[in-house]
């Protein structure tokens, strides 16, 4: 399917074990679930024997800011400053952010720090924002600017030759041959129509290996009061109708990890037959994917209230 990605496993002590996987949110295919991908995951050869007598304790999804280099944002605003994997500070081949979100926490306190030395307040801590592309944060990000680019034009054998043949001329010479590429479309415009697809017969879970996505976030220990305003807002019904489904055969359904979308098709010889979009926000773990690969940029996540969503305990 020509769709990128990855996966982990680590092993921690008490008979632990993490593991997850990525899928690059660029996929063309709208009847793809990176979640049933994950599951299906799980049965590889090479790894099912590790869940072998295991238990599921929890579960979690996150949408990860892998544009690196050329896409980190602005930093600073007035009186604060966006650090870690909120800037998006990770390393894409590594599928690692864990060490630049530790430095760039050191970098703006040390400029927080001169700051208010200097008697300054609500301010934008400018210097924190010129600093970290000369910094190992920006060091690390550079040398690996190329990869997603390359991944993505050229596919994955291809691109993923082509990026580590970067990689390597940036770690030995400081330079690339490529220059710093281009990001392609946004991941919204990447989805093709669903008649250009054969539908993905994903098996049933079997509750021991593989498993369902509501139970599995319930493990996520996700609670949004009832009574509070959706935080996921579609701007144009009408448009997720005639396009989300009608075109792509809802793909919300099947991109979020967390059951939040559902087309719910109207009873037969019913005078209201038209399917309906539910969105179901209670269940919602927060990983905006949703804000990034609806194909009209119709849907928006924002806070809720409170800042209520999952609370996890061994992640």
């Amino acid at each position: 399917m020509r769709t990128g990605g990855g996966s982990f496993l680590y092993h921690f002590d008490q008979n632990l074990v993490s593991v997850g996987f990525v899928v690059h949110l660029n996929y063309r295919n709208p009847w793809l679930a990176p979640f049933e991908e994950f599951q299906r995951f799980k049965t590889h050869d090479a790894i099912r024997d590790t869940f072998e007598g295991g238990r599921r304790i929890s579960y979690g999804a996150r949408a990860i800011t892998e544009g690196g280099w050329q896409s980190v944002p602005k930093l600073v605003f007035p009186g604060g400053a966006l650090i870690g994997c909120a800037a998006g500070f990770v390393n894409l081949p590594r599928i690692k952010g864990s060490h630049n979100a530790v430095l760039s926490g050191m970098l703006a306190a040390s400029h927080v720090a001169a700051a208010l030395a200097e008697g300054r307040a609500h301010d934008t801590l400018d210097t924190y924002e010129a600093a970290w592309r000369g910094s190992d944060i920006g060091t690390d990000l550079k040398r690996v600017r190329n990869v997603k680019p390359l991944w993505s034009r050229f596919g994955t054998l291809g691109g993923v030759a082509l990026g580590g043949f970067d990689m390597w001329t940036n770690q030995l010479f400081g330079f690339s041959l490529f220059g710093t590429l281009r990001h392609g479309k946004p991941d919204s415009s990447t989805l093709q129509p669903a008649s250009q697809f054969t539908p993905i017969a994903y098996p049933k879970p079997d509750g021991v290996l593989t498993f369902d996505r509501l139970s599995s976030v319930f493990l996520s220990n996700t609670n949004h009061e009832e009574d509070q305003p959706v935080h996921l807002r579609l701007a144009d019904p009408v448009v997720q109708k005639a396009s989300e489904h009608d075109v792509f055969a809802g793909p919300s359904a099947r991109y979020c990890p967390a059951g939040v979308y559902e087309w719910v098709e109207g009873e037969a010889g019913s005078t209201e037959n038209e399917p309906r979009f539910v969105i179901n926000a209670q269940n919602c773990v927060h990983c905006k994917t949703c804000d990034i690969k609806d194909p009209n940029e119709n849907i928006t996540w924002v806070p809720p209230q409170g800042g209520e969503g999952p609370v996890y305990l061994n992640m």
